[in-house]
């Protein structure tokens, strides 16, 4: 699917729908003369890809080259979270800067899934297309059902993409990493050779920028990959095949040489990125962003020195990798301690473009301060997660909310009730369970994410948890 210029108008017409979503309040779409011109906006997002896995982050196996050098040139975060363990609700909280459990979105999306995005929200590229950004996604968008599965189809296009390009139509899970791709059998292959969906999903994003470089930009570059079933290309296997201590085979569980080569063809496509950004002199000119949606899959990867992986609250499943160059505000090769979540960068993309949103509440908080000064502090400090399910998720996740106040992280599990406080001060692995010491502690963090469940509306399964069905 290459859906460009089609409006989210022309879809709720082809629909039959009405008008839906927030009113925003823009500036003027064109710059006045004498204006600095507004900052584009790359957005590069990995699937699955842990918080220890690039050489920035400490990582000694994988070779990650571009993104180093990304991270040279700007602001590495420590302690930046996704707002879920899985995907869809961390994409459903990119979108909108809110948690996923107002939004009713805190599990991945089925293929045949009733539930999707609402159109109710503003999306980030809504707000930009309307102060006047061109907008596409590249890509992975997994916030709705498909039609080919039998579901209602919400695509980007009804979100305010301008472009949606090498994005899905069928169910995304197993992997499909050379042409034809099985989750869009419309894809037309267009690289030489056997070709490859993240060298694919590269390509397109710098044409995408070369085609857009006369004026404001929104790129959101979503790979599939490192998504199981991970499958890199040949070549580069090969030759991390003969690393000393690689894994054996796409199952490994450390050093896994598919997983190690399909990072490498992301960051090539960093580098590639930077590399045109350059060329067309837009560098100063562009937020450049790269992170992952949730941590590593424990069956692939191992996430030390961070506890458990994807599908858990723990660190390892929610603390990922977070980098922002910005030449114009970031001062280079700067490191951040400070705590941010992903439900924060709608609303720093927002100030950086100068767009202001009307009547749409944001749970994110900007970190445009931090951007200038590593050292600052937000007024906030206090993170919640809400990870409610039927039964465990089938990489060992259990049904469970979390908290997190400055050093301070309780986790709730609401299938047994049972608690685990930890000071990942200093105890980043989440080795030593605190809650029996400090059932005072304990107590005051379970009152602040009961409030918190309240005022989102967050449901836990009837039968678990606090106050049962609702609390």
């Amino acid at each position: 699917m290459n859906v460009r210029n089609f409006t989210r108008r022309n879809f709720l017409k082809a629909v039959g729908l009405g008008a839906v979503g927030c009113v925003m309040s823009e500036s003027s779409a064109q710059p006045q003369a004498g204006s600095v011109r507004k900052p584009n906006i790359v957005f590069v997002l990995a699937d699955d890809l842990g918080w220890a896995e690039l050489g920035c982050y400490g990582n000694t196996f994988n070779e990650t080259p571009n993104l180093d050098r990304l991270a040279a040139r700007g602001m590495r975060f420590t302690d930046a979270y996704a707002a879920a363990p899985v995907c869809s609700p961390f994409r459903a909280a990119l979108m909108t800067g809110q948690y996923p459990a107002r939004l009713g979105i805190t599990d991945y999306l089925r293929p045949n899934d009733k539930n999707h995005l609402s159109g109710r929200y503003t999306t980030i590229a809504e707000a930009l297309k309307n102060a006047g950004y061109t907008t596409g996604i590249i890509g992975k968008w997994h916030l709705t059902g498909y039609k080919n599965h039998g579901a209602d189809e919400f695509p980007p296009a009804v979100h305010g993409f301008d472009e949606t390009i090498v994005s899905e139509n069928r169910g995304i899970g197993g992997g499909s990493y050379f042409h034809p791709y099985h989750f869009n059998r419309e894809i037309e292959k267009r690289l030489p050779g056997r070709e490859y969906l993240v060298d694919r999903c590269n390509l397109e994003a710098v044409e995408f920028i070369e085609r857009h470089k006369d004026k404001p930009f929104f790129l959101f570059l979503s790979h599939y990959a490192v998504h199981t079933r991970l499958e890199g290309k040949p070549e580069l296997v090969s030759q991390f095949a003969q690393k000393p201590g690689a894994g054996k085979g796409p199952k490994a569980s450390r050093n896994n040489t598919h997983l190690a080569a399909q990072l490498k063809s992301i960051d090539e496509g960093v580098g590639m990125i930077m590399k045109k950004l350059d060329e067309l002199g837009l560098a100063d000119d562009t937020v450049l962003i790269f992170a992952s949606d949730n941590g590593g899959e424990g069956r692939v990867t191992s996430n030390a020195p961070l506890q458990a992986g994807k599908s858990t609250l723990y660190e390892g499943g929610i603390r990922v990798p977070l980098i922002v160059r910005y030449p114009r505000i970031v001062p280079a090769d700067t490191v951040c301690k400070t705590p941010t979540s992903n439900i924060d960068l709608y609303p720093t993309f927002c100030e950086l473009a100068g767009v202001k949103p009307k009547l749409h509440h944001i749970d994110g908080a900007s970190i445009t301060l931090l951007l200038h000064n590593p050292e600052s502090r937000l007024n906030r400090d206090t993170f919640y997660w809400h990870y409610p399910l039927s039964k465990p998720h089938f990489l060992g996740g259990r049904s469970s909310g979390a908290i997190r106040k400055g050093p301070w992280k309780l986790i709730e599990f609401f299938d047994t009730g049972e608690k685990e406080l930890y000071n990942l001060e200093d105890d980043i692995g989440e080795k030593s369970n605190l809650a029996k010491e400090n059932p005072d502690k304990v107590g005051r963090l379970q009152e602040l994410l009961r409030s918190w469940r309240k005022d989102v509306g967050a449901k836990i399964p009837t039968g678990q948890g606090p106050g049962r069905g609702h609390t």
